[in-house]
């Protein structure tokens, strides 16, 4: 028997950090973000195989493929988890059992110590577009965008890959220790994060592309301010890069230094904003929406 496992991983437009619980237990947090159709696929095999390493005696096998390198900032290590539970679980039936494999993905980076938020498992379980408010529990908003919002996003959105991995475990570490200190722009930059992705949902939802650029600067100005180790020197430049060929909005993407970053740039100015950034020697990453989520395949009925 062969079981395959799919989870797609996330674009985070507003909010990001706010999911912590660090923060969103006392204050709350909120994050807007989105799926795409990049994927973490998983199989089990069980049974004889004269093709997969067996992992016991049994003849079980485990194995996985990303289609985006570690480090991107799009909650890929969130997404293997995901994969990896819904393996072990085989069974999908429902958004309640997605829910519940996404608080176990997040259980099991707490386990290990790792210092992070929600909204990476829970964009990727449930998939689509959503707007999350986080506190003692998640409250997952499923925004339901009309089709010319959609278009719109996808034909002036410029995702690229700096070529970097980031490593998030260090910025948390300084972020949220500026945090616990009471540093005024950190804390501050926080509340900022949160009251944009407020705002974001109601920007997507009215479809207004305008103030959807203006809000995903404001984003990345208020993320900048938790910590430099957010930004670098190549940030910063393919940042000038992509506001010089047209963009009219741009963000990292997860923690920041590092991965991945998002653009949107002005009508018609699309290309101008990809050519000039893969000139400038980051990858360009062709991408759509997705609205599906966690899917399994091939599990017993």
């Amino acid at each position: 028997m062969k079981i395959k496992s799919r989870a797609p991983v996330r674009i985070d437009f507003a909010g990001g950090w706010t999911d912590v619980n660090i923060f969103a237990r006392g204050a709350g947090g909120a994050v807007v973000s989105a799926t795409i159709d990049k994927y973490v696929t998983g199989y089990l095999e069980i049974g004889d195989s004269d093709t997969a390493p067996a992992a016991s005696e049994e003849g079980m096998s485990v194995s996985y493929r990303s289609d985006l390198p570690a480090g991107s900032g799009l909650g890929t290590s969130s997404a293997l988890n995901v994969v990896w539970l819904s393996l072990v679980k085989s069974q999908i039936a429902s958004d309640e059992d997605r829910r519940r494999i996404a608080e176990l993905a997040y259980q099991l980076e707490e386990m290990l110590g790792i210092l992070g938020g929600k909204q990476d498992q829970y964009s990727s379980a449930l998939g689509g577009f959503n707007f999350f408010r986080f506190d003692d529990t998640v409250n997952c908003e499923r925004l339901d965008l009309v089709p010319e919002t959609i278009r719109a996003l996808e034909d002036r959105l410029v995702l690229v890959y700096t070529g970097k991995a980031r490593l998030s475990g260090n910025i948390h570490e300084n972020v949220w220790g500026a945090f616990r200190r009471g540093q005024p722009e950190t804390v501050n930059a926080l509340y900022d994060l949160r009251n944009c992705a407020i705002r974001m949902r109601t920007v997507l939802l009215k479809g207004d592309m305008a103030e959807f650029g203006d809000l995903l600067t404001q984003n990345w100005k208020h993320q900048r301010t938790l910590d430099p180790s957010v930004t670098n020197e190549q940030i910063e430049r393919l940042m000038a890069i992509g506001k010089e060929a047209g963009a009219a909005g741009a963000k990292a993407l997860g923690a920041g230094g590092g991965g991945c970053l998002l653009f949107f740039s002005a009508e018609g100015r699309r290309s101008e904003v990809q050519e000039a950034l893969k000139e400038a020697g980051s990858r360009i990453i062709p991408f759509r929406f997705e609205f599906d989520g966690l899917q399994i395949e091939g599990a017993p009925s």
